[in-house]
């Protein structure tokens, strides 16, 4: 991958999230206290250098087939959520992301939650609810940024890309006062989904043992591939959409996607802190699709007893991909 190829996937990545994170720190800052928000942002960004320091090292020492392996798997199955989502989206089934309505609701939410003093801050609301935006959010930044520039070791590139994409958001929401609801999210989110497919097919067949014909040059035939898949699914499910009464169309909800503000680090206990986490990680790395990921690794398992047994089956993570995405689609729309 170029460089600039690098820079863009983890720019528009990173945006993503960005742009979610800010219009929480906004809420809570316009309806509490900006001091106890801008407290809360700091600690969760605190905590996300933490983690990147301590996760980044045991990353970049494994040896480079099994960093494919790992790298690419995670990926995949990454990428293959935020299409699902992107797809559904497309297709109505799912409600586009409307960052104005997100933030009133946090401004509503955040004028009828209690005041109150802990620790030293002065507003614990304000401050739990910038901490848990930017830490969640946050999570996925640094993994975008670990994953993709530890594997092509350009680390400070990746990380460069990730803050610029962060700055950029921030600045720009802060100097508007409101979110950045003309931010084409799903669009965003749809072209990301596609290249970190794409690219999770590529490390992981690789770190199964699989050599691409052309080597890097194959990602130019992977990225299209994945890509019509994607658009041929948006128009069959509009179709199917189309097709149905309004009180038949229904999905089954996504996890962590659908949960309000508070759940997070709501102050009912460390075990429901703790459950809270879990399932995020859950959600974060499985997400709605356990089928697929089950899929997704029995693929990899595949690939490299056939390139065991003599066979260079490189195309064979390609077609489990293209297939898993489908079933889960058709699963949750069903009627």
């Amino acid at each position: 991958m170029s460089g600039f190829a690098l820079f863009l996937s983890v720019f528009l990545a990173c945006a993503v999230e960005a742009v979610e994170a800010t219009t929480i720190v906004l809420a809570a800052g316009t309806a509490r206290d900006w001091k106890s928000a801008l407290l809360g942002t700091g600690t969760g960004l605190g905590v996300l250098a933490t983690i990147i320091l301590a996760i980044g090292p045991s990353i970049s020492n494994l040896p480079i087939n099994g960093l494919r392996l790992v790298v690419g798997t995670l990926l995949l199955v990454f990428g293959l959520q935020w299409m699902r989502k992107a797809i559904l989206r497309s297709s109505g089934y799912k409600a586009l992301h409307d960052e104005d309505k997100i933030f009133r609701e946090e401004i509503a939410a955040a004028r009828k939650a209690k005041e109150g003093k802990r620790f030293g801050v002065a507003d614990w609301y304000a401050f739990t609810l910038s901490f848990k935006g930017v830490l969640l959010e946050g999570l996925e930044v640094a993994f975008i940024v670990l994953t993709f520039g530890t594997i092509q070791k350009k680390i400070g590139l990746a990380a460069i890309s990730a803050i610029a994409a962060v700055l950029i958001v921030a600045l720009a929401g802060f100097a508007l006062r409101k979110p950045l609801a003309r931010v084409p999210e799903n669009t965003m989110k749809f072209v990301v989904g596609i290249m970190l497919t794409s690219f999770g097919i590529f490390w992981g067949a690789e770190g199964a043992g699989a050599i691409w014909p052309g080597t890097d040059a194959s990602l130019v035939g992977i990225v299209p591939f994945i890509a019509g898949i994607a658009l041929l699914l948006v128009q069959i499910l509009r179709a199917k959409k189309s097709r149905l009464s309004p009180s038949k169309i229904s999905i089954v909800p996504s996890g962590l996607d659908e949960l309000d503000a508070e759940t997070i680090l709501e102050d009912k206990g460390y075990i429901k802190v703790l459950k809270d986490f879990g399932f995020f990680w859950y959600d974060f790395l499985i997400g709605d699709d356990l089928i697929g990921f089950a899929m997704i690794i029995v693929a990899l398992e595949v690939t490299n007893l056939l390139v065991s047994g003599g066979q260079n089956a490189w195309w064979f993570l390609p077609i489990a991909a293209a297939i898993s995405l489908p079933i889960n689609l058709l699963r949750v729309t069903k009627e």
